[in-house]
């Protein structure tokens, strides 16, 4: 048995707490009006394919009938694309022994891929994977999405900036609020239907949030996704949102994680 803790006080023990030591980057609790109870939801598996061990998923897409993944660890950090109906994977990118790979996103024919601490975007041709340039940015690096426009990063915080992708100069900040408090943490970034999916780091959990507002309209739950059977030394944290717009199907995964999922998102 166990006993779960809400996200939100998660993250805000976390901060308290300082964090913990490999990831950090908490943000003051502004003074914000109280907000209506958001939606809340199980879910169902539809159906499961095999996952590499060894990717600790930092980005997660669909695009075109191909799932794209960005890992991270020094040393270990790549981009690479799967075929989920003929069972293939290849590395299409390898960052430098001294980055550690974070989100990406797809927009305009250009792959977008952050790094952790190294304040630098790196910028792809999505066909040939051939490196355009670079961006530098100030601050951590961790989720990264689009809504075919615009970039929306997050840093580890509760704070979600919107950036122009042809300069990466950051136009808007804003603060993803649950009832009026901060949710801090927010991880790994998907565009669903107008609304941003959010990976909160260290829990089962993703906020649904309105990109206007920040304020969480939704919570997702899918403690116990992945089975007990599936753990292994390396098992880490759920972290992976990946949203097919043609079929409106999603897929989750995890750190390590042996299986990606595809779930039915359930009125609890």
């Amino acid at each position: 048995m166990s006993t779960k803790i809400p996200f939100v006080l998660l993250a805000l023990s976390l901060v308290a707490c300082g964090g913990r030591t490999a990831r950090s980057g908490g943000s003051a609790a502004p003074e914000v009006a109280q907000q209506s109870e958001p939606a809340t939801y199980t879910y169902r598996v539809k159906a499961s394919y095999p996952h590499p061990t060894d990717a600790y998923t930092q980005g997660f897409l669909f695009a075109d009938g191909i799932l794209w993944e960005g890992t991270g660890q020094y040393g270990q950090s790549v981009v690479r694309t799967t075929d989920l109906a003929a069972g293939r994977s290849r590395t299409v990118a390898q960052l430098p022994r001294s980055e550690f790979g974070e989100g990406i996103a797809l927009l305009d024919g250009k792959l977008y891929q952050l790094t952790w601490h190294a304040n630098t975007c790196h910028v792809y041709d999505a066909a040939s994977m051939t490196k355009l340039h670079d961006f530098r940015y100030p601050g951590e690096g961790w989720g990264l999405t689009t809504d075919g426009r615009k970039l929306y990063m997050s840093d580890g915080s509760a704070r979600i900036y919107t950036v122009d992708p042809a300069t990466f100069r950051r136009e808007k900040r804003t603060t993803v609020t649950y009832k009026g408090q901060p949710v801090d943490y927010l991880n790994e970034l998907e565009w669903i239907d107008g609304k941003i999916w959010a990976n909160v780091y260290t829990t089962e959990q993703i906020v649904i949030i309105d990109p206007a507002t920040g304020i969480v309209e939704g919570i997702v739950d899918l403690a116990g996704i992945l089975p007990p059977s599936e753990h292994g030394p390396e098992t880490d944290v759920l972290n992976g949102i990946a949203y097919d717009a043609e079929t409106r199907r999603i897929f989750v995964t995890g750190k390590n994680w042996s299986r990606i999922f595809e779930i039915e998102i359930l009125p609890r």
